[in-house]
């Protein structure tokens, strides 16, 4: 089974939104850090340790707003911003921006997935993901279909 879904442009916003989450969730060790300085603030009764939590996690979160946020302005990016169908089979994901350019993804490159009611996500990378809405799908047994190879290749988080 083909599923062939409607074109969709995903939005600088919506990149770096979906991005910092994912990248946030996935590192969520380095807080361990501003943790550990925060005790030391109650520890010790002096505010720099606090102020310097403060600005670590600051300077994390800055870390990678600018790293999704540059990658919507760089040239060799563009095109993930640009309107494209998928046809999704249980062999690989194909990403056409027409129907004569497209660049097959195959399930192996996939690392894992997100299931949620607005959309299905897929991260291929911490910077690289497909996101797919749940309006570009032109079936709720497309949607199924697609949950179904998820789960059977254990993607889903």
């Amino acid at each position: 089974m083909i599923v062939k879904t409607k074109g969709y442009e995903l939005t600088p916003a919506t990149f770096k939104n979906i991005g910092i989450r994912h990248a946030i969730k996935d590192l969520w060790w380095v807080f361990a850090l501003p943790l550990v300085l925060i005790i030391l603030t109650v520890v010790f009764n002096t505010i720099w340790w606090g102020v310097a939590a403060l600005v670590l996690i600051g300077l994390y979160l800055l870390f990678w707003y600018i790293m999704f946020a540059g990658i919507t302005q760089m040239e060799q990016y563009k095109t993930m911003f640009q309107k494209m169908k998928y046809d999704i089979t249980s062999q690989q994901i194909m990403m056409k921006i027409n129907p004569k350019q497209g660049m097959p993804v195959q399930w192996k490159q996939v690392k894992s997935a997100k299931v949620d009611d607005k959309a299905i996500t897929l991260f291929l990378s911490r910077a690289q993901f497909i996101h797919l809405p749940r309006r570009i799908f032109n079936t709720d047994m497309d949607i199924k279909f697609v949950e179904s190879i998820l789960k059977r290749k254990g993607l889903v988080e």
